[in-house]
């Protein structure tokens, strides 16, 4: 079960390098759309309401991922088609990637309304009280923190719990995506989702934050700087996942990130990791490169441990 589980990983780690997210039919959109019927079913200012809510949905996506995985049993082919499946289907590599890039050259030309109008494919600010260098500091965050939830997490979750994990969790996140939000509508129905999504990442942060340091020197980033401004700045985040990835990023891309930042439901004010310039387009595509090779060391990983776990 080991080995098969390690190649299948790896084939969906293959696929998603090869052929990205479905254009059409994606499973996830499809989660996305019975998540929003659900809520408009049972939504209530409550916390009990969002914790039934976000069971329900995870349930449901946890046995999809079982009833998949029960498919393949004593099949190894089938078991390894069933893990590559599932992979694929929670993994978000090559979207980050090419989203990514897309913003780079965006910035790179001093676009700002093309960047404006791209902003929403990485993160939930308000790009309209953004100019060239928030909009590049905002992509920056949105790479390392998506790095952790869309790609070293599926895996870690993948390696540890097989299909029902990765759907498992790629359900959590999405329901974090969707309500996990302090704004005054979620503040009480998305509690739920938000401390399930920060406790299914306490782990895979900390392993992108270390795997962002062992990397940074594949991309001309500072290793040493990864690792000063990850143990001196993450825990001041107010997430506690998200500052550990933000803060290993700007270590070893030598830049400066956190401070005001803007939501449509309101302004935080979130504190500055890293001590280097304000993020540009150059580094937005340095980080991209970073969070490919954070991904590849991931898949070696997570490999590694499914094998070991026969």
């Amino acid at each position: 079960m080991g080995a098969a589980r390690a190649v299948g990983l790896l084939l969906g780690v293959a696929a998603d390098a090869a052929f990205g997210d479905p254009r059409r039919y994606h499973p996830v959109a499809a989660f996305g759309r019975l998540a929003g019927s659900a809520e408009r079913a049972c939504y209530a200012e409550h916390e009990l309401a969002g914790v039934l809510y976000t069971g329900a949905l995870v349930g449901v996506a946890a046995a999809a991922g079982g009833l998949l995985e029960r498919a393949g049993r004593g099949r190894a082919v089938r078991q390894t088609a069933a893990t590559a499946l599932a992979t694929w289907v929670a993994l978000g590599a090559t979207s980050l990637a090419e989203e990514g890039a897309a913003m780079a050259r965006a910035l790179d030309a001093g676009d700002l309304d093309s960047a404006r109008s791209r902003l929403g494919h990485l993160c939930g600010r308000d790009p309209a009280a953004l100019d060239l260098a928030g909009v590049a500091r905002a992509s920056v965050e949105s790479i390392a923190e998506n790095t952790s939830d869309a790609v070293v997490a599926p895996l870690i979750w993948g390696a540890v719990a097989g299909a029902p994990g990765l759907l498992g969790y790629r359900a959590v996140n999405t329901l974090d995506a969707m309500v996990g939000y302090r704004s005054p509508r979620y503040r009480r129905f998305g509690w739920a989702a938000a401390r399930l999504d920060d406790v299914a990442n306490l782990l895979p942060s900390r392993a992108t934050a270390g795997l962002t340091t062992l990397c940074a020197p594949l991309v001309g980033g500072s290793a040493r700087g990864a690792w000063e401004v990850w143990r001196r700045d993450a825990a001041a985040h107010p997430s506690p996942n998200a500052g550990q990835v933000e803060a290993a990023f700007a270590g070893a891309l030598e830049v400066r990130l956190g401070g005001r930042t803007c939501y449509p439901h309101g302004i935080e004010q979130r504190p500055v990791m890293g001590h280097g310039r304000i993020p540009d387009a150059g580094d937005l595509t340095r980080g991209v490169e970073l969070s490919r090779v954070i991904g590849l060391a991931a898949a070696a990983l997570a490999a590694l441990v499914s094998g070991l776990r026969c």
